[in-house]
């Protein structure tokens, strides 16, 4: 079966995100200034051929810790349709 997996890879909570914080500046400038803040992350959709969702997620979740994300800086949420 084909399923394609969204991985929605954010930088951690706890760290700085400087391109948010350009691009919060950068509204601002433009005159939006009743945005908060800004978090800037990556989204990347696989098409995985396996046998059931659970064994694409799995592809997935090994495909996003050992290349697509950084674990020491990004976390990552992957949904499987």
């Amino acid at each position: 079966m084909n399923f394609l997996a969204e991985i929605k890879i954010m930088p951690l909570k706890e760290l700085l995100d400087p391109q948010g914080k350009a691009v919060l500046g950068g509204l601002a400038n433009l005159g939006i200034k009743s945005v908060e803040d800004v978090r800037i992350g990556k989204h990347i959709q696989l098409r995985i051929e396996a046998e059931s969702a659970e064994e694409a997620k799995a592809i997935a979740e090994e495909a996003s810790k050992k290349l697509l994300a950084n674990q020491v800086m990004e976390d990552f949420t992957i949904s499987i349709s």
